[in-house]
């Protein structure tokens, strides 16, 4: 079930989706402008999820995850890339 904060968010913007008990495979953690940028990939999906953190997280790898995301492109080596950016991470 959905909390109250929740479905006011995703009633007010319209590209955010809502996952739920994800299995994160893989979860990157590095500095970046002094935010911890945090990078995690979700079993069955090949698009990677980022969000930012100003402290170190513990490790999601194996876990079930809740993410609130939304579409986003990113420039790699000169190369536009899909990536989901993440408002909201909780551990299921």
């Amino acid at each position: 079930m959905m909390s109250k904060d929740l479905e006011k968010l995703l009633k007010s913007h319209q590209n955010l989706i809502q996952s739920d008990f994800k299995k994160v495979v893989s979860h990157v953690q590095r500095e970046n402008d002094g935010w911890i940028l945090n990078t995690i990939m979700l079993e069955g999906y090949e698009v990677p999820f980022q969000y930012k953190r100003q402290k170190r997280y513990r490790n999601l790898t194996g876990q079930r995850v809740n993410l609130t995301y939304y579409p986003a492109q990113q420039q790699v080596a000169g190369f536009e890339m899909e990536i989901m950016k993440v408002v909201r991470v909780k551990v299921s």
